[in-house]
């Protein structure tokens, strides 16, 4: 029991570190974009997929962490000119065109790719003793790779021009306009990254999740829950939250089903809008 308990925890943990990834892409497009991104989980698709690509054409898996952020960022900023940009400022419009996207992005893949799930060995095989039971090397790849992408976000965020220009914008986007800031710019650039940050989860997740067209359906929910808990453009708040939610499911499936344990997350959600709606990590560094 308590090696269970061990083991699901620090797979909710991993998988934790991953989700937070893209919740926080999901979270800046929603912070400065007030776009309310239905085609999200999507992106995530769209990156395991190319990892699948990516390795069938080179055999080897290790090129995708490079190559499928780059397609992602590019296909993130036609979207947002494309698709984006003639509806932004109505939110209500952002939710049916992502919405459309969403179902081009799974057709285009059904189309391309196949409707059969499909599974990517781990490029690292083999377990190593951690805490007194054996665990898959490959997590722990995964773990590392998901830690130095948040660390390298934020970063950015801090400490690069673009990304004081995001922040800028995302505060006072008509001092920043005045003050010389080149807001289109910046939209194409947040929606680009918002999308890369999935696809690059996406790559870290192929390995151990299965790699199918309808593979962001589910993990859509998880992010968006992750954002209300986190507080709505929260960024380190989303982080937190989302490694939070996949920790604590982790732990409820060593002694119920997942679906009890997802039933949790969304009553934390529930406690969270009710007693604190401005999200229960509210305070922390922005």
């Amino acid at each position: 029991m308590v090696d269970t308990l061990l083991l699901l925890s620090l797979n909710g943990l991993i998988w934790g570190l991953i989700i937070a990834l893209i919740a926080l892409g999901l979270s800046v497009i929603f912070g400065l974009l007030d776009i309310i991104n239905i085609a999200h989980g999507d992106f995530f698709m769209v990156g395991t997929v190319l990892a699948w690509f990516v390795l069938e054409a080179t055999g080897n898996f290790w090129i995708g962490f490079l190559l499928v952020p780059l397609i992602c960022l590019i296909l993130g900023a036609l979207i947002q000119r494309i698709v984006i940009q003639p509806i932004r400022g109505a939110a209500a419009l952002s939710i049916v065109a992502t919405f459309g996207v969403s179902l081009i992005l799974q057709e285009v893949v059904r189309m391309t790719f196949g409707a059969t799930p499909r599974r990517i060995l781990p490029p690292v095989e083999g377990t190593m003793p951690l805490f007194g039971i054996q665990y898959d090397i490959y997590r722990l790849y995964a773990a590392g790779f998901s830690i130095a992408a948040l660390a390298a976000f934020f970063l950015f965020l801090n400490y690069t021009k673009i990304g004081t220009w995001m922040r800028a914008v995302r505060h006072d986007r008509e001092t920043a306009t005045a003050m010389g800031i080149p807001a289109k710019l910046v939209y194409v650039m947040t929606f680009a990254i918002g999308f890369a940050l999935a696809g690059f989860g996406g790559v870290v997740a192929a390995p151990i999740t299965t790699v199918d067209f309808r593979g962001g359906v589910d993990l859509l929910p998880v992010c968006f829950i992750a954002v209300i808990i986190g507080g709505l453009g929260n960024l380190p708040g989303t982080a937190a939250a989302a490694i939070l939610l996949a920790l604590m499911e982790g732990v409820i499936q060593s002694v119920a089903n997942p679906t009890v344990a997802r039933i949790s997350s969304l009553v934390l959600m529930s406690a969270v809008l009710l007693l604190r709606p401005q999200g229960l990590f509210k305070g922390f560094a922005k």
